[in-house]
């Protein structure tokens, strides 16, 4: 049996790495241009072929997205751009404006290409329509429900379909916003999203300027348009019974440990699942585990209903934060049992810590001692990237994360 893709985001190369370590089975990312996310590093071409091999050497595939939607200006050079992510061996192109997808077909017949979910595909004739085309995967509209894309699998058996599952959602349909636009000047559809959804409208009528009314009776405002977070790990056997190839998981401009996190969880469900050993305790403790990065509140989007007043967020736009990450470990030495963490938030001596890897558990241990990179004791590592180290006597998996309940 063919089980279903775990596909992952990659701001840059460490994430990139850390989504590959951490169970996904194909990471999408971006280079410098064409990519609908400018507020994460991206990919030079030096990076993106060191993903390539890096993926490639370990059985994973990489997806480069081009799927803005492009202006006369944004065509210059992309001839160039493209015959480089080919000549680098990458797996598939994402893309969403036709003029785009010309053009790569006008260099290579053979490359794979991905129809983006900026494309708003909502039905099985347009998967069809898509597919005559050439294009081997859709990446299916946020808006559809399960209902929805088992009857596109149905009518079209040999689709292969792609759904994002966990996320930051958009308010507009399938991205398609031009809050930015106006009230910025920055281009959503071309990778600069302001985020105008997030922010706190109030209410003025037009003879009365100066004098602001809350749209709900809370005298902070309300946050009319900010959706809650996409999350269906509670629901993963539906979505692949559903029909779904690949489960896309949203945030290229997230932490490394987001990253982790997330991937994790969806990769020991998928596992779990293919082994008969998913349930709703398994689901509801991994729920857990995620909810030890930053989140919005959860909602399952378009899947089992139309979004109501409880899939929105009225009162906040700020996440919630109940865990840092404070290490990530560099080195474990099984003879002296001293591991070696690269910090990432403040952590003391004293705090109870959970350390986390790829596999499924984690340790809890009260940080005893800890020593600098020279094996002097200290009382805290607060200062960047400051190396630090302690002594733990169970085996530490590589690439390793350490994280300590939030002071906030």
């Amino acid at each position: 049996m063919k089980k279903v893709e775990l596909l992952a985001p990659a701001g840059d190369l460490d994430k990139l790495k850390t989504a590959i370590d951490y169970g996904a089975d194909a990471v999408y990312m971006a280079g410098p241009d064409y990519g609908l996310r400018t507020a994460s590093k991206n990919f030079t071409l030096d990076d993106m072929k060191e993903a390539v091999e890096y993926a490639h050497s370990r059985g994973k595939k990489i997806y480069i997205t081009m799927n803005i939607l492009a202006h006369n200006d944004d065509l210059e050079g992309i001839e160039e751009y493209i015959q480089s992510l080919i000549d680098i061996n990458v797996d598939a192109l994402i893309v969403s404006d036709p003029g785009i997808y010309s053009i790569i077909r006008s260099i290579n017949q053979d490359i794979e290409v991905h129809m983006s979910t900026q494309a708003s595909v909502t039905n099985f004739r347009t998967v069809k329509y898509w597919m005559d085309q050439g294009i081997k995967r859709i990446v299916l509209a946020r808006e559809l429900s399960l209902k929805e894309i088992q009857d596109i699998k149905k009518n079209i058996p040999d689709s292969e379909l792609e759904c994002f599952v966990h996320g930051a959602m958009c308010m507009s349909y399938s991205g398609r916003c031009l809050l930015s636009n106006y009230m910025t000047g920055r281009d959503a559809n071309r990778g600069d999203c302001a985020q105008a959804c997030r922010w706190k409208y109030r209410l003025v009528e037009e003879k009365r300027p100066g004098e602001y009314f809350p749209i709900e009776e809370d005298e902070k405002g309300t946050f009319i348009f900010n959706s809650k977070d996409l999350c269906m790990i509670e629901h993963l056997d539906k979505l692949i019974a559903a029909g779904i190839d690949s489960l896309k998981i949203e945030g290229r401009v997230k932490s490394q440990y987001y990253v982790a996190t997330v991937v994790r969880s969806y990769r020991i469900a998928i596992d779990k699942y293919y082994n008969n050993e998913f349930d709703e305790q398994t689901a509801k403790r991994l729920l857990e585990e995620i909810k030890k990065v930053s989140y919005r509140d959860f909602t399952t989007g378009f899947f089992e209903k139309k979004p109501d007043e409880n899939d929105q967020l009225y009162e906040s736009s700020s996440y919630i934060r109940k865990y840092d990450f404070v290490g990530l470990l560099l080195d474990y030495d099984e003879e002296s049992k001293i591991a070696t963490f690269e910090q990432r938030n403040r952590v003391f001596e004293g705090d109870e810590v959970e350390i986390f890897g790829p596999e499924d558990g984690f340790i809890t241990t009260k940080i005893e001692k800890m020593y600098d990179e020279k094996m002097n004791e200290i009382e805290v590592a607060n200062k960047a990237q400051q190396i630090f180290k302690i002594k733990i006597d169970q085996k530490l998996q590589p690439n390793s994360m350490m994280r300590k309940k939030s002071d906030n």
